[in-house]
């Protein structure tokens, strides 16, 4: 039986090639899209959603559009990495199946209390939907089978020397869903940047065919850091997410306590990791085997490569 899960996700260069993942390993099964403000602004995140829904082919899936802002601060974009519109160069049909009718937060509510402990949720954008989620039905901290976030980082971050942007974004927000009693299963850079696109991998990705030369290795390779003199390519920091959750077999994690830093003048968003406390509220994936991790998610984007309709 597959494993079923939930997106909720600000597309975004890495959260559309975490969409392709969840759709293309057949051992997963995509329930529903959500979309926040983070990446790029809200209408942004949720037509890239829409507009990957119809061109990849998970057309029964809903998606749902949630929160705009942060929960206290003003929001904040990174254009400047994703692109004006948050999918680099890459241009998509415009979307013709409509938008759910529900509120991203009251479709994460109702799609894990319909079916308690079998949907795992993962979140790969500023935490603002959960954390709304988690105000309004305290009770999906019992009904996810699992909850799996792209964020934060143990030793420095990547938008400020102390924080990385999904938790920078809204740090009031990842206060609250760490807080929330669950095991948070923390994905952050120190991991993801183990999962970088070089040229070998993005031979790998063209050589998929009309799929990887339009759209993987697009996305894959938009941005590049020009402060970095070892840069060897971009991270796929969201595609790890969802690989977590296919395969933590490739991962080797620890538990931690982490909490996180709202109000410091140089540390707001800053996630606290201490790998000592005894009583953990995540597991922090450290180590990734970086070849497996490739061959599966490779794997995974050549089995929608395969039945590709655009070529």
């Amino acid at each position: 039986m597959a494993t079923k899960l939930l997106l909720d996700c600000d597309p975004g260069l890495d959260d559309a090639l975490a969409l392709l993942l969840a759709h293309g390993d057949p051992d997963l099964e995509l329930v529903a899209v959500t979309t926040v403000g983070g990446n790029v602004a809200l209408a942004n995140t949720t037509r890239n959603a829409l507009q990957l829904r119809e061109y990849l082919g998970f057309f029964e899936v809903p998606v749902a559009a949630g929160a705009a802002d942060p929960l206290v601060k003003l929001p904040e974009t990174a254009e400047h990495v994703h692109g004006a519109e948050g999918l680099g160069n890459v241009l998509l049909p415009a979307p013709t199946l409509p938008l759910s009718e529900l509120h991203a937060v009251d479709l994460i509510i109702s799609t894990l209390a319909a079916a308690p402990g079998t949907v795992h949720l993962v979140a790969t954008g500023p935490l603002t939907n959960i954390a709304l989620a988690l105000q309004k039905e305290p009770r999906i901290v019992e009904w996810a089978a699992s909850f799996i976030i792209m964020g934060g980082s143990y030793t420095r971050g990547n938008v400020t020397p102390a924080a990385e942007f999904n938790i920078y974004v809204d740090p009031d927000a990842a206060a609250i869903v760490f807080a929330a009693g669950w095991e948070v299963v923390m994905v952050g850079l120190d991991l993801t940047l183990q999962a970088v696109v070089n040229n070998e991998i993005e031979k790998r990705m063209r050589a998929l065919g009309t799929l990887g030369v339009d759209l993987v290795a697009p996305l894959a390779t938009f941005w590049t850091n020009p402060h970095d003199n070892e840069w060897d390519g971009q991270a796929l920091h969201d595609v790890c997410a969802v690989a977590y959750l296919a395969r933590p077999d490739l991962f080797t994690s620890q538990s931690a306590r982490v909490e996180i830093e709202t109000k410091g003048e140089f540390t707001s968003g800053m996630t606290v990791v201490d790998f000592h406390d005894e009583m953990p509220n995540a597991l922090v994936p450290r180590k990734v085997d970086v070849d497996g991790f490739w061959d599966y998610v490779l794997g995974a984007w050549a089995n929608v490569a395969s039945r590709y309709p655009h070529a």
